[in-house]
């Protein structure tokens, strides 16, 4: 027993967060996961949801330190999408201590569906398709050297005030999180879909670790819990980048458009019947 919790519970935690972690990485939901574990061993929602916070920012642990290959020359747009993400951390978790739960989660669902739709639709593929074959590799191109350079001058304005709004909903609520960081960022162009998938976990890192530090200021998390579901994504999240990177891009978006519809229609459920 170690502070009131058997051994064989915190294995099971820690293969949670490892699955979470995995996930996570993958196609940016973690909390499908780790949420609904910790739901299920008798742990309250709202300290569930702080407690998850800081367990799914070993996600961002893992990823980062095995996705250096996908992340390799995006200096200047790490550091200030990693900003951008501790600053909507700190006012989504300001807004989930202060704030009506029922305010936003009624607009979660609908938001977590929108982002599997835009995922689903790839606007930027339907727009290379219809260029000519040279005009697609000269397209293909300047997107590979948008990623090389991290120039963050090639980002569109909007892209900034979407990847703000992530940072704020990881910080308040989280679910999906990531769903909607890697539609937004692919929506974007700014590079291929590997290498935004590895910027995302950046962005949710960020945001994670200052909501987190908030929470644990607050009193408001279940430290067993905590550090087990931490590990376990610090695991899998370091896993999945050299597994990831040889699955074709295809896949990772249906698994990015499934995972997006199944977190929709459970939280809608749970939301509004």
């Amino acid at each position: 027993m170690i502070a009131g919790v058997s051994i064989t519970t915190l294995l099971l935690v820690l293969v949670a967060g490892i699955g979470a972690g995995f996930v996570g990485y993958a196609v940016g939901a973690s909390s499908l996961i780790s949420y609904p574990a910790l739901l299920a061993f008798g742990i309250p929602p709202v300290l569930s949801n702080t407690t998850n916070t800081v367990g799914v920012c070993g996600t961002g642990i893992g990823g980062l330190l095995s996705a250096r290959k996908e992340l390799k020359g995006q200096g200047r747009r790490v550091a200030v999408y990693a900003c951008i993400g501790l600053v909507g951390g700190i006012i989504g978790g300001l807004l989930l201590l202060e704030l009506p739960a029922k305010v936003f989660e009624f607009a979660v669902p609908p938001l977590i569906l929108f982002s599997a739709l835009i995922i689903a639709l790839n606007p930027r593929k339907k727009v290379a398709q219809a260029l000519p074959q040279s005009h697609q590799g000269e397209r293909a191109a300047r997107i590979a050297s948008k990623t090389a350079d991290g120039t963050l001058r090639n980002d569109p304005w909007w892209l900034w005030a979407g990847v703000s709004f992530v940072g704020v909903y990881s910080g308040y609520f989280g679910a999906a999180a990531g769903t909607l960081a890697l539609a937004i960022l692919d929506l974007g162009k700014i590079g291929p879909f590997h290498q935004i998938n590895a910027l995302k976990t950046v962005v949710g890192f960020g945001a994670n670790i200052s909501a987190a530090i908030m929470f644990i200021c607050r009193g408001s998390v279940y430290w067993p819990f905590a550090i087990a579901m931490c590990l376990g994504c610090i695991i899998g999240s370091s896993i999945a980048p050299p597994v990831t990177r040889h699955i074709p891009e295809n896949i990772m978006r249906a698994a990015a458009v499934l995972t997006g519809i199944v977190l929709a229609v459970k939280l809608g459920c749970s939301t509004y019947f």
